[in-house]
């Protein structure tokens, strides 16, 4: 998480201090089984895509990890058997209404999309209305390690349920972004990843010891990385030189593709917020469904 992101959150916070706001978060609840984390949540608290799930099997499910039931978002085509399947990595806000809706976009192109809610164990990001409590009391405590695990916990579950995990690709946003980087490096079986502006670069910790640059030489998949020209949290600086290692690394590295889409900031796919970019977005969501069939997924 960045900079920019944390003051455009709590700018909307700010900024929507209306007495109507939770019953609406918790109307999406009672829907959809999934709501806005509070930092963040519009002020209509409405995506501008919204996906239907008719033809689809999607909700709810839970992943067991070790005994520990991880929350997680699936989507599907109705009847499909051995479908491609698609993890998807969300924000630091969790699983909500917006990643929701991604699965259902990509289950109505034919794929087993299913997004985890990997800090569930650290807390409720819905809950948090203050997003430096949610960075101190959630995001910071959560090991790479332990996330790597419950995305494998996620491939192995997609396999019992009808998913082709031999065509699997990974897609992820801001923090998922740079998941999205690490997971590519961590699985063999993923066969391409499109990360949406995960930070590339940063201090090595016991939690987070690798970042994206270090791992360019570990990828078994090619990355496409989506990136705003504006995003003052991930400087063109450190995308030019993740170019440059993925230029000087060996075949998946090289294969791999950095796009920065100018004057455009952080978060221009989250499309429940301000900073959504509609042309940026929907050439983005363009390059990643040809970049998964490209790679065979």
């Amino acid at each position: 998480m960045n900079q920019n992101t944390m003051q455009d959150a709590q700018a909307l916070l700010d900024a929507r201090a209306s007495d109507a706001q939770p019953s609406r978060r918790t109307a999406l609840k009672a829907v959809v089984g999934v709501g806005f984390a509070a930092s963040v949540l519009p002020v209509t608290a409405q995506t501008v895509v919204t996906t239907p799930g008719e033809g689809l099997l999607a909700g709810r499910i839970t992943i067991d990890v070790n005994g520990y039931a991880m929350p997680a978002y699936r989507s599907a085509p109705v009847g499909a058997s051995s479908a491609p399947v698609v993890l998807v990595v969300p924000e630091i806000f969790g699983v909500h209404e917006h990643i929701a809706d991604v699965t259902r976009r990509l289950a109505h192109l034919g794929y087993l999309a299913i997004a985890p809610d990997l800090m569930a164990r650290q807390g409720d990001a819905s809950s948090f209305a203050d997003m430096g409590q949610l960075m101190a009391q959630v995001v910071s405590k959560v090991p790479d390690a332990q996330v790597m695990a419950d995305m494998d916990a996620t491939l192995a579950w997609a396999s019992r349920n009808g998913g082709d995990t031999a065509r699997l690709a990974i897609t992820g946003f801001c923090w998922g972004g740079r998941i999205t980087w690490l997971y590519a490096a961590h699985q063999p079986q993923v066969k391409a990843a499109v990360a949406w502006y995960g930070r590339l670069v940063g201090q090595s910790t016991a939690l987070t010891p690798l970042h994206p640059v270090d791992v360019v030489g570990q990828l078994h998949a090619p990355v496409l990385g989506l990136y705003g020209g504006a995003d003052t949290g991930i400087p063109l600086e450190t995308v030019e030189s993740m170019k440059a290692a993925l230029a000087a690394g060996p075949v998946q590295a090289r294969a791999s593709q950095l796009v920065v889409y100018p004057d455009t900031p952080h978060a221009f796919h989250a499309d429940y917020r301000p900073s959504y970019r509609k042309d940026a977005a929907q050439d983005g969501w363009q390059r990643l469904t040809h970049w998964f069939r490209a790679h065979g997924v």
